[in-house]
């Protein structure tokens, strides 16, 4: 199928979902990432030091990140949000900390206001959001390009992990040069490995 059909194809299927499955699907997707032992180029993802999680959209259903939030905050790990610039498709990330405010912008996005900025060489994992996804890690989101910029700014061993409340499809046939791969994805019953 190609990014447009596919793009359809999940948000209906997201929308299908109650709020007790997506939030029982979200503690799936977090006990199974708690559980995985990622590793990229040796290296294991819980000994790294910043991840970047994206915030939740409620009313698009997206997994609920605030599991991963506190296994990371149990961890002792630097969190990294993102702030969104719609005119330059680009994301600055700042630290999560106790005094971070939080907005929402005009897509009914929460971001932090401002904060500690943290520049793209130090992060170290990326929880990646999506829509869909191969069996090769070629994912679909919602077709701004946000991720595959900052991802294109990140250093080449950064961890690229996304989370999906589906399995793969065969194959998104119109991928791009621009598109970046996942090195992982985690839904509620699988991990899948893409580096193979």
């Amino acid at each position: 199928m190609n990014k447009k059909d596919l793009r359809k194809k999940y948000k209906e299927l997201r929308q299908q979902l109650s709020e007790a499955e997506v939030e029982e699907k979200s503690l799936a997707i977090a006990n199974r990432l708690l559980q995985s032992d990622f590793t990229l180029n040796g290296r294991q993802v819980w000994d790294n030091t910043y991840f970047h999680l994206y915030i939740t959209i409620e009313e698009h259903k997206e997994i609920d990140t605030e599991f991963i939030l506190q296994i990371l905050a149990g961890k002792d790990k630097e969190i990294v949000v993102a702030k969104s610039n719609f005119e330059t498709l680009e994301m600055t990330n700042y630290l999560l900390t106790d005094n971070t405010k939080f907005q929402k912008n005009g897509y009914n996005i929460y971001e932090p206001v401002d904060g500690i900025e943290v520049p793209h060489s130090k992060i170290d994992v990326v929880f990646v959001p999506l829509l869909a996804y191969d069996k090769k890690g070629n994912r679909v989101g919602y077709g701004k390009g946000f991720y595959d910029k900052f991802l294109s700014k990140c250093r080449e061993d950064v961890i690229k992990i996304g989370l999906s409340f589906f399995e793969p499809e065969e194959v998104v046939e119109d991928v791009n040069e621009t598109d970046i791969r996942l090195d992982y994805c985690v839904t509620p019953i699988s991990v899948y490995d893409f580096q193979l």
